[in-house]
């Protein structure tokens, strides 16, 4: 009893005991995890919830809601009795003593509806009365037809085509070469020989002749074309928008195909020249730059219209260091090697020898071959430089290629006296200089320029073959390619190992434009639509585009397109398009964007479009960009 009657203190809390009390948490602020207690919502449990509008039957919000609802339903009947009901009411309400403010309640109880009851309300406007146009033309001329296909239909095809094409070789002296071949058969034996039962059968064989294999290369390329449409669409219709809003006029390169195949794995571009005449047929030249690293080479030539597989390809024994196509004739082209052979092929014959092809005897380089280049476009007669320290004159004769060595590259050094022409060079007491480039004034046909391996640069004339006309002391190292400027006959470009390229005046000893890229510059080029636009490549995989009259100073764009180092590069001469090839045997085309090929043209002319009026005003540019620097 006595513990039933003592009293016993209890503490009610809200706190949850099911809920755990060791939470930890990760604090992004201190970087490590940290204990969370409960707070207060934490111990809240909410055992049932309902959202409604119901109300208290005693608060005051439900009295005034029954009383409004009492009243409009007193005032609906009355409401039907016309204008009658409306005074009577008015009338009763003044009677009574009711005030302003409560005849005007009264008033609006009266005049309220039910909020589902609307009416609709439309206002007509005037319409336009409608007029039909129609013209009629003169339809298409329809025809009908209808033919089904089944092999053997296929089969008399190709059998007719097969007796056309065998009439047409009998008519154009088959048949002297089945009477020698008879001829040969009775003087032999009696029996014909396998090799020219099967050469026969090889010629008239519908499957393989010349017919079947330019139909199979058109349907390779629509499957190509088909499987990379995006490309295509890129490459003809893309444009960066996002040009327009960079600040200071930067450009972009898209990258559009890469071309490569697995017989040059492993194997360096050395080379790369567009077609003159085929706007998207380009051969790039494959060997090594590595003397202990030599083995044979190739050439393979790609177009644009079916990017998997090239064209033609040709091996050569060792590796191909130069190539180039003759301007007139797109099909003959000369390639340089590392033994210091030179070569000539025509790959319109698809043979895989050479139909030139320099020896000792004839003659031939002793280092390997830096560059080729056709002079003139009637001529069948082109240049080379090799390290040898000559510059020959090869020309295809009946028989064979004649080597005319026409310079020889002597050995260079500064002169004592430090004047302020700090360019002019002496011979050296002996030796010759290896010359690692050249190339050809466009109107001034006997000057040309050699750059060397030691880094110099010299302007000589094939009039004047024992002598320099001018020497540019440059470059620390050596001069990896140099080129004429396509719009100006005194401008010209030069890049070298000492990571620089530099914009040169025929005129002048001294540079006009220096650039230092920050690593090994392999080649450089002018654009042929702008005289201001060049590109260089580096051994970071980068491609830098300059527009000298946008910016003297830095690139319009540095961007870098390969983890491999890259060694050549080329604008196309119709398409905005440049390619690079890299040390593992990759060309890469890029497609410039449109703050990237501007032509500066005053008159708002097409770009792309060079004629003499444009040629001259791209002069024009340039001179002016001389004249400030």
């Amino acid at each position: 009893e006595k513990e039933l009657e003592e009293d016993v203190t209890r503490i009610l809390t809200g706190d949850d005991p099911n809920l755990p009390q060791n939470v930890c948490r990760f604090s992004f602020k201190d970087k490590c995890y940290k204990p969370d207690p409960p707070g207060q919502g934490d111990n809240m449990a909410v055992h049932f919830s309902l959202e409604g509008c119901s109300m208290h039957v005693n608060s005051d919000e439900c009295k005034k809601l029954m009383a409004e609802q009492e009243g409009a339903v007193s005032l609906i009947p009355e409401a039907h009795d016309g204008e009658s009901s409306d005074s009577d009411g008015m009338a009763a309400a003044i009677a009574e003593g009711k005030s302003d403010s409560a005849i005007s309640s009264t008033d609006d109880r009266i005049k309220a509806k039910n909020q589902f009851n609307f009416s609709e309300r439309a206002s007509q406007t005037f319409n336009n009365p409608l007029k039909s146009r129609a013209i009629n033309t003169e339809p298409p001329l329809v025809t009908q037809y209808q033919d089904d296909v089944s092999q053997w239909k296929i089969y008399d095809n190709y059998r007719a085509d097969f007796l056309i094409n065998q009439k047409m070789m009998e008519s154009q002296g088959t048949e002297e070469k089945l009477a020698s071949m008879m001829l040969d058969y009775n003087e032999t034996s009696s029996s014909p020989s396998p090799r020219s039962v099967s050469t026969e059968q090889h010629s008239l064989d519908t499957i393989h002749n010349e017919t079947m294999a330019n139909t199979l290369k058109i349907m390779e390329r629509l499957v190509n074309q088909n499987a990379q449409d995006e490309e295509f669409q890129d490459f003809k219709y893309y444009e960066d928008k996002g040009d327009q809003f960079r600040e200071h006029g930067e450009g972009v390169v898209m990258p559009l195909w890469t071309f490569v195949t697995n017989r040059t794995n492993k194997k360096q571009v050395t080379s790369l020249c567009w077609n003159p005449r085929y706007n998207d047929l380009f051969a790039v030249g494959y060997g090594s730059y590595d003397y202990m690293r030599q083995s044979s080479g190739m050439v393979c030539c790609f177009s644009l219209k079916n990017t998997s597989y090239p064209e033609y390809i040709i091996s050569v024994e060792s590796g191909v260091m130069c190539l180039d196509f003759h301007p007139q004739h797109p099909s003959l082209l000369a390639v340089g090697c590392y033994d210091g052979t030179v070569l000539v092929y025509d790959i319109k014959n698809r043979s895989k020898t050479p139909i030139y092809s320099s020896c000792l005897r004839s003659g031939k380089h002793s280092d390997p071959v830096w560059q080729v280049c056709w002079r003139h476009s009637n001529a069948f007669n082109f240049y080379s430089i090799s390290s040898d320290g000559k510059v020959a004159n090869w020309t295809m004769s009946k028989n064979e290629l004649k080597m005319e060595p026409f310079m020889f590259l002597k050995l260079t050094s500064p002169t004592s006296d430090k004047k302020e022409d700090s360019s002019i060079l002496e011979p050296a007491l002996s030796g010759l200089a290896g010359g690692s480039a050249f190339d050809f004034n466009a109107k001034l046909d006997n000057l040309f320029l050699v750059g060397t391996e030691e880094g110099n640069i010299h302007a000589c004339s094939k009039a004047y073959s024992g002598q320099y006309i001018k020497s540019y002391d440059g470059h620390h190292m050596g001069v990896h390619a140099i080129q004429w400027n396509p719009f100006h006959e005194d401008i010209f470009i030069s890049c070298s190992a000492d990571w620089t390229v530099k914009v040169w005046d025929h005129n002048s000893s001294q540079c006009l434009l220096h650039f230092d890229l920050g690593d090994d510059v392999g080649d450089v080029c002018w654009s042929p639509y702008s005289s201001t636009v060049f590109a260089a490549v580096t051994t970071d995989g980068k491609v830098h585009v300059f527009d000298l009259a946008q910016n003297k100073r830095e690139p319009m764009c540095s961007q870098k397109v390969d983890k491999r180092a890259l060694t050549k590069a080329t604008f196309n001469r119709k398409e905005f398009v440049l390619i690079v090839g890299d040390d593992i045997g990759r060309v890469i085309s890029l497609k410039l964007s449109p703050n990237l090929r501007r032509c500066h043209n005053d008159d708002g002319g097409e770009e792309g479009v060079l004629n003499d009026e444009t040629t001259q005003i791209q002069r024009d540019i340039m001179v002016k960009l001389i004249a400030s620097i």
